[in-house]
Protein backbone atom coordinates (compact mmCIF):
# COMPACT_ATOMS: atom_id res chain seq x y z
CA UNK A 1 0.00 0.00 0.00
CA UNK A 2 2.75 2.21 1.01
CA UNK A 3 4.30 1.99 -2.17
CA UNK A 4 1.06 2.59 -4.25
CA UNK A 5 1.37 5.89 -2.48
CA UNK A 6 4.51 6.86 -2.92
CA UNK A 7 3.89 5.81 -6.62
CA UNK A 8 0.99 8.39 -7.10
CA UNK A 9 2.93 10.82 -5.43
CA UNK A 10 5.49 10.24 -7.61
CA UNK A 11 3.16 10.52 -10.25
CA UNK A 12 0.91 13.47 -9.20
CA UNK A 13 4.51 15.47 -8.62
CA UNK A 14 6.32 15.09 -11.20
CA UNK A 15 3.95 17.04 -14.62
CA UNK A 16 2.99 14.65 -16.99
CA UNK A 17 -0.02 13.43 -18.74
CA UNK A 18 -0.77 10.87 -16.56
CA UNK A 19 -0.76 13.27 -13.96
CA UNK A 20 -2.85 15.45 -15.24
CA UNK A 21 -5.50 12.93 -16.51
CA UNK A 22 -5.50 11.52 -12.37
CA UNK A 23 -6.30 14.80 -11.36
CA UNK A 24 -9.04 14.96 -14.24
CA UNK A 25 -10.49 12.41 -13.42
CA UNK A 26 -10.84 12.68 -9.52
CA UNK A 27 -12.13 16.19 -10.16
CA UNK A 28 -14.89 15.20 -12.87
CA UNK A 29 -15.58 11.94 -10.36
CA UNK A 30 -15.73 13.86 -7.43
CA UNK A 31 -17.93 16.59 -9.17
CA UNK A 32 -20.51 13.79 -10.40
CA UNK A 33 -20.86 12.49 -7.09
CA UNK A 34 -21.17 15.73 -5.13
CA UNK A 35 -23.68 16.78 -7.75
CA UNK A 36 -25.62 13.39 -7.19
CA UNK A 37 -25.66 13.81 -3.67
CA UNK A 38 -26.73 17.46 -3.98
CA UNK A 39 -29.35 16.80 -6.20
CA UNK A 40 -30.61 14.04 -4.46
CA UNK A 41 -30.77 15.94 -1.54
CA UNK A 42 -32.89 18.30 -3.46
CA UNK A 43 -35.13 15.88 -4.77
CA UNK A 44 -35.69 14.59 -1.08
CA UNK A 45 -36.74 17.68 0.18
CA UNK A 46 -39.38 18.34 -2.07
CA UNK A 47 -41.66 15.34 -1.59
CA UNK A 48 -45.13 15.31 0.13
CA UNK A 49 -43.52 13.07 3.02
CA UNK A 50 -40.67 15.68 3.82
CA UNK A 51 -43.26 18.40 3.97
CA UNK A 52 -45.82 16.66 6.06
CA UNK A 53 -42.46 16.31 8.87
CA UNK A 54 -43.47 19.65 9.98
CA UNK A 55 -46.81 20.85 7.69
CA UNK A 56 -48.96 17.49 9.20
CA UNK A 57 -52.08 20.24 9.23
CA UNK A 58 -51.23 22.09 5.86
CA UNK A 59 -50.81 18.40 3.82
CA UNK A 60 -54.13 17.24 5.22
CA UNK A 61 -55.98 20.56 4.39
CA UNK A 62 -54.78 20.00 0.86
CA UNK A 63 -56.45 16.78 0.04
CA UNK A 64 -59.36 17.70 0.43
CA UNK A 65 -59.40 20.19 -2.55
CA UNK A 66 -59.37 20.32 -6.21
CA UNK A 67 -55.58 20.33 -6.49
CA UNK A 68 -54.96 16.80 -4.62
CA UNK A 69 -57.96 14.82 -6.38
CA UNK A 70 -59.95 15.92 -9.06
CA UNK A 71 -61.75 14.34 -12.57
CA UNK A 72 -58.38 14.66 -14.54
CA UNK A 73 -55.73 12.54 -12.11
CA UNK A 74 -53.60 15.35 -12.47
CA UNK A 75 -52.01 16.50 -8.92
CA UNK A 76 -50.22 18.89 -7.64
CA UNK A 77 -47.71 18.47 -4.50
CA UNK A 78 -46.36 21.04 -2.11
CA UNK A 79 -43.25 21.62 -4.24
CA UNK A 80 -45.41 22.29 -6.93
CA UNK A 81 -46.30 25.58 -5.60
CA UNK A 82 -44.31 26.44 -3.18
CA UNK A 83 -40.95 25.64 -4.90
CA UNK A 84 -39.79 27.86 -8.16
CA UNK A 85 -38.95 24.98 -11.19
CA UNK A 86 -36.23 27.62 -12.39
CA UNK A 87 -33.00 26.33 -10.91
CA UNK A 88 -31.72 29.25 -9.20
CA UNK A 89 -34.68 30.68 -7.53
CA UNK A 90 -35.42 27.36 -6.26
CA UNK A 91 -31.46 27.46 -4.47
CA UNK A 92 -32.66 30.18 -2.94
CA UNK A 93 -36.17 29.26 -1.76
CA UNK A 94 -34.54 26.06 -0.16
CA UNK A 95 -32.02 28.60 1.77
CA UNK A 96 -34.86 30.48 3.06
CA UNK A 97 -36.71 27.21 4.01
CA UNK A 98 -34.33 26.11 5.98
CA UNK A 99 -35.34 28.86 8.75
CA UNK A 100 -38.40 26.88 8.91
CA UNK A 101 -36.35 23.97 9.79
CA UNK A 102 -34.47 25.64 12.38
CA UNK A 103 -37.70 26.99 13.39
CA UNK A 104 -39.26 23.26 13.30
CA UNK A 105 -36.15 22.07 15.87
CA UNK A 106 -36.49 24.71 17.87
CA UNK A 107 -40.33 24.10 18.88
CA UNK A 108 -41.21 27.50 17.56
CA UNK A 109 -43.85 25.37 15.37
CA UNK A 110 -43.38 21.99 16.27
CA UNK A 111 -46.92 21.28 17.59
CA UNK A 112 -50.49 22.37 15.52
CA UNK A 113 -51.42 24.52 18.82
CA UNK A 114 -48.13 26.34 17.78
CA UNK A 115 -48.38 25.86 14.10
CA UNK A 116 -51.37 27.20 13.85
CA UNK A 117 -50.34 30.54 16.28
CA UNK A 118 -47.73 31.22 13.22
CA UNK A 119 -50.27 30.48 10.62
CA UNK A 120 -51.13 34.02 9.41
CA UNK A 121 -47.45 35.18 9.99
CA UNK A 122 -46.75 32.12 7.69
CA UNK A 123 -48.99 32.52 5.07
CA UNK A 124 -48.48 36.43 4.92
CA UNK A 125 -45.07 35.96 4.00
CA UNK A 126 -45.46 33.38 1.38
CA UNK A 127 -48.34 35.31 -0.16
CA UNK A 128 -45.76 38.32 -0.24
CA UNK A 129 -43.08 35.67 -1.64
CA UNK A 130 -45.74 34.45 -4.73
CA UNK A 131 -47.04 38.17 -5.08
CA UNK A 132 -42.77 39.50 -5.32
CA UNK A 133 -42.75 36.64 -8.01
CA UNK A 134 -46.20 36.96 -10.44
CA UNK A 135 -47.71 33.99 -8.38
CA UNK A 136 -44.98 31.95 -10.81
CA UNK A 137 -45.68 28.72 -9.40
CA UNK A 138 -49.10 29.25 -10.41
CA UNK A 139 -48.25 29.83 -13.56
CA UNK A 140 -46.49 26.87 -14.36
CA UNK A 141 -49.51 25.16 -14.10
CA UNK A 142 -52.35 27.66 -14.96
CA UNK A 143 -51.06 29.51 -18.38
CA UNK A 144 -53.18 33.11 -19.37
CA UNK A 145 -52.96 32.43 -22.55
CA UNK A 146 -54.85 29.52 -22.75
CA UNK A 147 -57.28 29.72 -20.64
CA UNK A 148 -60.71 28.98 -21.96
CA UNK A 149 -63.25 32.40 -20.47
CA UNK A 150 -66.27 30.27 -22.14
CA UNK A 151 -65.51 27.96 -18.92
CA UNK A 152 -65.31 30.54 -16.86
CA UNK A 153 -68.12 32.39 -14.58
CA UNK A 154 -68.68 35.89 -15.35
CA UNK A 155 -67.11 37.00 -12.02
CA UNK A 156 -63.61 35.13 -13.05
CA UNK A 157 -63.60 36.24 -16.72
CA UNK A 158 -64.37 39.93 -15.64
CA UNK A 159 -61.10 39.55 -13.21
CA UNK A 160 -58.97 37.22 -15.42
CA UNK A 161 -59.57 39.79 -18.83
CA UNK A 162 -58.85 42.77 -16.97
CA UNK A 163 -56.58 42.68 -13.51
CA UNK A 164 -54.75 39.79 -14.61
CA UNK A 165 -54.15 40.58 -18.02
CA UNK A 166 -53.16 44.15 -17.46
CA UNK A 167 -50.97 43.06 -14.90
CA UNK A 168 -52.29 44.76 -12.21
CA UNK A 169 -53.11 41.48 -9.96
CA UNK A 170 -51.37 38.45 -9.53
CA UNK A 171 -53.02 34.79 -8.94
CA UNK A 172 -52.67 34.96 -5.12
CA UNK A 173 -53.80 38.24 -4.47
CA UNK A 174 -57.67 36.82 -5.02
CA UNK A 175 -57.03 33.04 -5.01
CA UNK A 176 -55.62 33.06 -1.58
CA UNK A 177 -56.47 29.67 0.26
CA UNK A 178 -57.56 27.69 -3.04
CA UNK A 179 -55.65 25.16 -1.33
CA UNK A 180 -55.55 25.36 2.30
CA UNK A 181 -57.76 27.13 4.96
CA UNK A 182 -57.14 30.53 5.76
CA UNK A 183 -55.36 31.91 8.93
CA UNK A 184 -57.38 34.66 10.72
CA UNK A 185 -57.72 37.07 7.73
CA UNK A 186 -57.90 40.01 10.44
CA UNK A 187 -55.86 42.99 8.96
CA UNK A 188 -54.85 41.51 5.93
CA UNK A 189 -55.56 43.98 2.97
CA UNK A 190 -58.46 43.32 0.59
CA UNK A 191 -60.34 40.28 3.28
Amino acid sequence: MLKLLKRLWFIMKTPSSAAFGLVLFIGFSGGIIFWGGFNTGMEATNTEQFCSSCHAPIVKEIRETIHYANRSGVRAICSDCHVPHDWTAKIVRKVQASKELVAFAMGTIDTEEKFQARRGHLAAREWKRMKDNNSQECRNCHQFEYMDFSEQGARSVKQHSTALASGEKTCVDCHKGIAHRLPDMSGIEGW
